[in-house]
């Protein structure tokens, strides 16, 4: 019996992603509207009495924040996430009490003093998943994750986020993303894009190993375990996404010395600018929009391109400005991974358990 179209997987997915961008549209533009909103009222731009302005202001900022706080307590791990709950809270607590002593009638300062304890309400929500968490390298990691959990027990699909120096600019915990695959030899190894090199295929043990230098790591498992055909898939897309990216390097490289010879420069000058502007094979551009690109990527994004090759049921990253799909200011942050419902978290529990059947079977 044939399927009917716009049925199955990759219908769902389609799906969830229109569902994702169309609520980042409606939550990007409200914010814009609340911005512009304060902005004018601070400015005197409405013939609003003071108390009552503050409290439209703060009232709105309220709603939007009261009914995005699962989300964004969700992904506190998210500096992005934080920050939407943080500062209109900051900006809430200061209209209400600037509103509160303003007050001409007992009525409106009572919905002053309303709102302020639902700030007061939000921001203790906030202080109890905090706790949930803990200081990680540049930023807040689940409490149960384990650190550096050994490499032989992450099967291939494996997610690893490790820290470094992006992690170091982003103020994030981590910064770096790798993806485990089964070589043909049954070797575990990782792909991933560097900016030195482009697209990169290692021994695991290069990123979980003693040699490793980035600081810290935690990995994700797949939340299905891949099947055999799904194993070998992997392998083969990595190896053309490995191809396409040196074709890349390659072919870019060409027309960058074409500019650099076409300049009026002393030969010598010339050499010495090509020896400097090597193309690489990664995505410069992508670390600030996060676009999808057929042959060079940034970490994080070739891992995901490689998900998404393989049909997986990702979460849309990258969706750009208001989700308009454009990349603008988005770039596909490592960190936001920790809650994609594709990826289970390994904790210290998993960690344990694998050492015990080690030993048991040892």
């Amino acid at each position: 019996m044939r399927a009917r179209s716009g049925s199955g997987p990759a219908s769902l997915r389609k799906d969830n992603m229109n569902y994702r961008s169309a609520l980042k549209f409606a939550s990007g533009a409200v914010n814009i509207l609340l911005i512009v909103l304060t902005w004018r009222f601070l400015h005197g731009k409405f013939d609003w009495g003071f108390s009552f302005g503050c409290a439209i202001v703060s009232g709105a900022w309220l709603v939007l924040t009261r009914l995005k706080m699962g989300a964004l307590l969700k992904t506190y791990f998210d500096t992005f996430s934080r920050l939407q709950v943080l500062l209109p809270t900051g900006v809430g607590v200061v209209l209400c009490v600037l509103g509160a002593t303003a007050a001409g009638n007992t009525l409106l300062g009572l919905v002053h003093v309303a709102f302020l304890g639902t700030w007061g309400y939000i921001y203790l929500k906030y202080r109890a998943a905090r706790k949930l968490y803990k200081e990680q390298g540049h930023g807040p990691m689940p409490k149960e994750a384990a650190i550096n959990p050994p490499g032989e027990m992450m099967p291939a699909g494996t997610l690893i986020l490790t820290s470094g120096r992006m992690a170091t600019r982003l103020h994030e915990s981590v910064g770096h993303g790798e993806s485990v695959y089964t070589a043909e030899d049954g070797q575990q190894r990782s792909f991933s894009s560097y900016m030195e090199q482009g697209s990169v295929d290692n021994p695991l043990s290069a990123v979980t190993g003693a040699e490793q230098s980035h600081g810290f790591y935690v990995a994700l498992f797949p939340k299905t375990p891949f099947t055999d055909a799904q194993i070998v898939l992997q392998r083969e897309l990595i190896h053309v996404m490995l191809a396409q990216n040196a074709a890349w390097k390659v072919a870019q490289q060409a027309r960058r010395d074409n500019l650099i010879n076409s300049l009026p420069l002393p030969q010598a000058v010339k050499s010495r600018l090509s020896k400097k502007f090597v193309v690489t094979g990664y995505d410069w551009m992508g670390l600030f929009i996060g676009r999808r690109q057929a042959d060079h990527w940034t970490c994080i994004a070739a891992c995901l391109e490689l998900f998404w090759r393989m049909g997986l049921p990702m979460r849309q990253y990258g969706t750009g400005l208001l989700g308009l799909g454009t990349g603008l200011l988005d770039p596909i942050m490592p960190a936001r991974f920790l809650d994609d419902p594709e990826f289970v978290l390994i904790t210290e529990a998993h960690v344990a358990a694998w050492r015990a059947q080690q030993k048991a079977t040892s």
